[in-house]
């Protein structure tokens, strides 16, 4: 499914090619650092849970990409910005846990918040073009 675009989108023949999928893959790259040492790394139900949502991000990304439909794209991207939804609530829980500072959850919500809003502006450009 090539996608031909404006503003920030560019030509993709491949889900590789996304720059929506390149900042999911460093943000998940993120979530595994931030939760592999510390109080976080032995807190196993959460830890694995925010990794499998940074992970759903980035697969969604490409399982909605490779599924060469814009219908089903769009509903491979709404999934993987209801990951990014559930990792900003899990950063909650890790900051008031005091497993990250307020500098990495700023941080880190920050990256999660401008993936979210380049799946939603995605979205509505693969509407839009029908």
């Amino acid at each position: 499914m090539g996608l031909q675009g404006r503003g920030h989108l560019v030509k993709a023949e491949r889900f590789e090619d996304l720059r929506v999928w390149q900042a999911a893959r460093q943000i998940a790259g993120a979530i595994y650092l931030s939760t592999g040492d510390g109080a976080f790394s032995r807190d196993y139900a959460l830890r694995d849970q925010v990794r499998r949502a940074a992970v759903s991000i980035s697969s969604n990304i490409a399982e909605g990409f490779s599924r060469n439909s814009s219908k089903e794209f769009v509903h491979f991207l709404f999934i993987a910005k209801g990951s990014a939804g559930e990792i900003q609530s899990q950063l909650y829980i890790a900051l008031d846990q005091g497993y990250i500072s307020q500098e990495a959850f700023d941080e880190l919500y920050g990256r999660i918040d401008s993936v979210a809003k380049q799946i939603s502006r995605l979205i509505t450009y693969l509407k839009e073009a029908g």
